[in-house]
């Protein structure tokens, strides 16, 4: 039988925590006297109420310790908690409850998809919490991917399995110390990304829900025409290095401030991540400036800021790239299966999964050839077991059925093809903007159908779950013992 004291304990850290920041945008509709604070701040109050209440009705003296099952819990738990209060002030400024909660799941898991239109016009304050939410979302991922999922062993994430002391007391102290530091270095980040923003011409609002929504590489912006408003390349080379910055491992910064300042760049991930995209930009830059009327220059920040948009599964635009021609569609399609590096706040399929691939299928073809041979499989100087190899091809296959699966529903639900599938592909890949005229970086998701919105919110936050710690959830081993 699971112990649920300890899961709930911590949702109720979760509810208190999620109530103490929607005081934020409670205290700027204040400010600017608009009447949309008192949604704000009743759901603020519930919260916290909520918060306090699990708090107190789980309270023991002894150390809170998790088992394997109890961090699923809190892993898939945690998460619904935070999209479901985050959506509760949404209602109360007159947005559906299916908007609301596909809103709100879409800022959370860092989607950057969006229902609202009209953004230049709307509150300060409902501006902010779609901002926060992709903050505070990016931190949850930062979070779960270094130290939740290398321990549920989902994907091959127990390659990144934090070393500590056998003592409970050290792991805690170890823990709460990786937690504090973290934070810590998405704070700096986001509060020099703003600086710049502001430096180089966007008000303060502005460049703090920016900064927030790129640090967390989320992509709710506060203008319908997304980052394109701004038309400075000096603001697109700002964002496309702090996009990078998110799609970096997380960890690896805490390394190199603690004295191993080459951490980040002895990372094989990294360096293919890097490469990888410096090489795909630099050809798209040749092949736009040779096929469209626009300088080296231009063409340069703007495929720098929309590739790295899209790889890092950021979901800003400076334009609509879909009309950029058929091969340009084709090449986005595909790059939003790229993701950044593991332990960042991109989603998506990750680079070392495809490390893994590949050394797994370069073993296979060894032993084609030589079938009593035996080949060692290493990755970044660790050696991959089985169970990792496994691991990560159960991942991609599990992937590309629900791309399969989401595309076939949200066809029967009237969608056409391309629309349907890179709707699939955006929401399970937390990208935000699709292909085609619907939900193509100049459209939105508004007037897809409820049930659509609803299957399409399901997979934003499974596909930030991994898919596989979702899905562990439905298997009745898990609840038996």
């Amino acid at each position: 039988m699971i112990d649920f004291r300890p899961v709930i304990h911590i949702i109720g850290w979760i509810a208190t925590m999620i109530g103490v920041l929607l005081a934020l945008p409670t205290a700027l509709d204040i400010t600017v006297g608009n009447p949309d604070w008192k949604p704000f701040l009743a759901s603020s109050l519930l919260s916290v109420f909520i918060g306090v209440l699990l708090l107190l009705s789980t309270m023991r003296h002894e150390p809170l310790t998790l088992d394997l099952r109890q961090a699923f819990l809190v892993t898939i738990l945690g998460w619904i908690t935070v999209c479901i209060l985050g959506a509760i002030p949404m209602l109360g400024v007159q947005i559906g409850f299916v908007d609301a909660l596909f809103e709100a799941v879409s800022g959370i898991t860092t989607t950057g998809a969006t229902i609202l239109t009209g953004l230049d016009s709307l509150p300060p304050g409902l501006l902010l919490w779609r901002a926060l939410l992709q903050w505070i979302g990016g931190v949850g991922v930062i979070a779960m991917a270094t130290l939740m999922l290398p321990m549920l062993r989902v994907g091959g994430m127990q390659l990144f399995k934090i070393e500590s002391s056998d003592k409970s007391s050290e792991k805690v102290t170890n823990t709460l110390t990786t937690m504090w530091m973290l934070m810590l270095i998405y704070l700096i980040l986001t509060t020099a990304c703003g600086v710049l923003y502001y430096a180089f011409g966007m008000n303060g609002f502005d460049a703090a829900t920016h900064a927030m929504a790129t640090l967390s590489t989320g992509g709710f912006s506060t203008h319908d025409a997304s980052f394109g408003y701004f038309n400075d390349l000096r603001l697109e080379w700002v964002a496309t290095f702090f996009m990078f910055c998110g799609a970096l491992p997380f960890l690896l910064y805490i390394k190199s401030v603690q004295g191993y300042p080459k951490a980040l760049f002895a990372d094989s991930q990294v360096r293919v991540f890097f490469f990888a995209l410096v090489l795909i930009i630099l050809a798209v830059s040749v092949w736009q400036a040779e096929t469209r009327d626009i300088s080296i220059q231009e063409a340069l920040a703007d495929t720098a800021f929309n590739i790295t948009s899209v790889v890092t599964t950021t979901g800003f635009a400076t334009e609509d790239y879909t009309q950029w021609g058929y091969g340009a569609s084709g090449l986005f399609l595909v790059l939003m299966f790229m993701g950044g590096c593991t332990g960042s706040t991109s989603g998506s399929i990750k680079i070392y999964r495809y490390q893994i691939l590949h050394i797994i299928v370069r073993a296979h073809m060894k032993r084609l050839i030589s079938p009593h041979r035996v080949v060692p499989l290493s990755y970044n100087g660790k050696a991959v077991s089985e169970e990792v190899a496994f691991s990560v091809l159960a991942f991609f296959a599990v992937f590309i059925g629900t791309i399969a699966v989401v595309t076939v529903g949200l066809s029967f639900m009237g969608l056409d093809i391309v629309t349907a599938y890179s709707a699939a592909v955006t929401a399970i890949t937390n990208v935000g903007p699709g292909l085609g005229d619907v939900i193509g970086p100049a459209g939105n998701f508004a007037t897809l159908t409820d049930p659509a919105k609803v299957l399409l919110t399901v997979t934003m936050l499974a596909g930030r779950l991994e898919i596989l710690a979702l899905l562990v959830a439905f298997d009745r081993d898990f609840w038996r013992y």
